[in-house]
């Protein structure tokens, strides 16, 4: 598949992925945080609002973050934290 030029195309395919259930939580902020072009200090002081500490773990599939942090990350792309389907085939 080729990779999109644009944010655009970046932000569909990101939604495309959530909605499918390919992406962890990890990944989905990493890729978030790179459509908008920003370090980790950067999105998460200016952009969602939380310490760069906290952004850093939840990147590498770390900590316990909130639902009132995860609702600060995904906010500026319309996400917000909820149930989501599992997958066929898990647990």
């Amino acid at each position: 598949m080729k990779r999109p030029e644009n944010t655009t195309e970046l932000k569909i395919e990101l939604k495309r992925d959530i909605e499918e259930g390919r992406v962890t939580i990890a990944e989905a902020t990493r890729r978030m945080r790179k459509i908008v072009g920003m370090n980790q200090k950067d999105y998460a002081k200016k952009v969602a609002g939380v310490s760069p500490r906290i952004l850093m773990n939840i990147e590498r599939g770390q900590g316990n973050p909130t639902i009132e942090t995860l609702n600060k990350i995904g906010r500026p792309f319309g996400y917000e934290a909820g149930f989501v389907p599992k997958k066929r085939g898990e647990g």
